[in-house]
């Protein structure tokens, strides 16, 4: 990052939507997190789990040019019908071709949502309020056709009643008076979702019938516990492409075991199933937790590169 000092991304806490005076709303962008480091007309990207990940997205790269030395908060995000769709950003975000990068960055091009300023020129912004960063980003002008600095809204609910209607994941609400705090998950900005989400440890898979015969036909789902432990979580076999299986059969061979990373896994799920070590994140869109500790109505939503297994937590 060359002088530029580097930031964590701030987090947001699951919760109730926050009424009265003190907050404002941004609609939540259903993408990779990224933290961008503007220097001397060049561009970096950070996921949230600090690895470079600029490589991907070299349509983003003229935001290098489009700032003054600068480190940004934002979403990467893939828009499929006019709204952000998370499933679109999967053929992107484990590439490191940089012709299949580029050619996909062509034909489907993402978007970075700017909603934060933490550094700017030689003085840092973090300790600025959240209504002061604000009127400062919005002061940078950074809007063009490959990156946005979307509004920030007074009216919280009518703000979570426009993401319902638009289709959107939910909203972030921000405290006008709170801080920014690198790598702190913190109710000063509280997620209030339209309907449920949740990473999970890939643990094992089950191999396919019928139309699914010779592909993977459901992913056995570990979630870390409040011990961290990984605890079983269930099985998910449906929301995936003929694409996202074909990849997951190809990251899941050279991770193959010959037993089963977590206890309590029924005999019904782990009849004839193939055991991997727990080292890929993905999410799951599901209906509710049962009281067993299992995710009820999973759909597969993808893998996420930006995350480790570690942080895997019921949400």
């Amino acid at each position: 990052m060359g002088d530029l000092p580097t930031y964590a991304p701030m987090l947001a806490v699951l919760g109730e939507l926050p009424s009265g005076p003190g907050w404002r709303a941004e609609m939540k962008w259903d993408g990779v997190r990224s933290v961008a480091y503007i220097r001397d007309g060049t561009l970096r990207l950070m996921s949230r789990n600090d690895k470079d990940i600029t490589v991907a997205w070299p349509e983003l790269a003229p935001l290098g040019r489009a700032a003054r030395r600068a480190v940004l908060d934002g979403e990467i995000v893939a828009f499929a019908g006019g709204r952000p769709s998370f499933e679109a950003l999967g053929p992107r975000m484990h590439l490191r071709r940089r012709d299949r990068i580029e050619a996909l960055a062509a034909a489907d091009p993402v978007t970075y949502m700017i909603f934060d300023v933490l550094h700017l020129g030689e003085e840092p912004q973090i300790r600025r309020p959240y209504a002061e960063r604000r009127e400062v980003l919005e002061g940078l002008g950074l809007s063009a056709a490959r990156w946005d600095t979307p509004p920030a809204y007074d009216d919280v609910a009518h703000a979570y009643g426009e993401s319902g209607r638009l289709g959107m994941e939910g909203v972030v609400a921000k405290r006008l008076d709170a801080p920014y705090r690198p790598g702190r998950r913190h109710r000063d900005w509280t997620k209030t979702k339209n309907f449920r989400t949740q990473e999970v440890v890939v643990i094992g898979w089950t191999a396919g019938e019928g139309r699914r015969a010779g592909e993977i036909g459901a992913l056995l789902l570990a979630v870390n516990d409040e011990r961290g432990r990984l605890a079983y979580a269930g099985q998910v076999g449906t929301g995936f492409t003929g694409a996202a299986l074909a990849d997951l059969a190809l990251r899941l061979a050279p991770l193959e075991r010959p037993g089963p990373p977590v206890d309590g896994v029924p005999a019904s799920h782990a009849r004839n199933a193939h055991w991997v070590r727990p080292e890929l994140v993905g999410e799951v869109a599901f209906a509710e937790w049962t009281g067993d500790g299992r995710l009820r109505h999973p759909a597969w939503r993808g893998l996420r590169a930006d995350k480790a297994p570690a942080e895997v937590r019921p949400e």
